[in-house]
């Protein structure tokens, strides 16, 4: 065969491979698969390759302040993640219970729509003024001292987001658990959040149709 015919081969071959290529997660990965809570989740990408974004999360200028773009690092030991580090805590740690997605953002925004399996814990609900605080750090894994203080020994690992570089109510939300006394190093922060959770054509949960 010549170079001609072989080039020609080839070029067929990879067009063959181009049009049988699905939209995966990464080369080896083309879904993630986790059970939280007896319900199984999964998260895939959107298919169809000339999709592109609409509404909201196409925006790529908003007022400043309040939707000013925040450090990668927001406190000091909470480590900032990206999508693939998040869908493995989902597999891995909070489907064993040891940790929670947390959705920083307003219940209508959670509505809205929002990563699978994430639980929605608004952002001004962990600051020192809402008195049902310590309640929701229990949930967490927080455990009351005789002393009326709280003991984070056994508090669950967190990952917090909430609609993207530009949103500061993840941010608040770790400042303000820290602030409680939570260990820096059980929270990371997704800092991309929704806006970049949609760029990539993730799986978006609408928690009114679950089950």
């Amino acid at each position: 065969m010549n170079r001609l015919g072989f080039a020609l081969v080839l070029a067929i071959a990879l067009v063959g491979m181009a049009r049988a290529q699905d939209v995966r997660i990464t080369t080896f990965k083309g879904n993630s698969n986790f059970v939280l809570n007896g319900q199984s989740f999964k998260i895939d990408r959107i298919q169809d390759p000339d999709n592109i974004l609409t509404g909201e999360f196409a925006r790529t200028s908003r007022e400043c302040p309040p939707f000013c773009i925040q450090p990668m690092i927001v406190a000091e030991g909470v480590a900032t993640v990206g999508e693939l580090e998040v869908m493995d805590f989902l597999e891995t740690t909070a489907s064993d219970g040891r940790g929670l997605l947390i959705d920083s953002r307003l219940p209508d925004w959670f509505a809205s729509g929002t990563i699978p399996g994430a639980v929605n814990v608004p952002f001004m609900t962990l600051e020192a003024e809402n008195r049902f605080r310590d309640d929701i750090l229990v949930a967490l894994g927080a455990q009351k001292t005789d002393g009326g203080g709280l003991d984070f020994s056994g508090a669950m690992e967190l990952v917090m987001f909430c609609n993207g570089p530009w949103c500061g109510q993840s941010p608040r939300a770790i400042e303000a658990l820290i602030d409680a006394g939570y260990p820096a190093e059980r929270l990371f922060y997704y800092r991309g959040g929704m806006q970049a959770w949609n760029q990539l054509g993730l799986s978006v949960m609408t928690p009114s149709t679950e089950g």
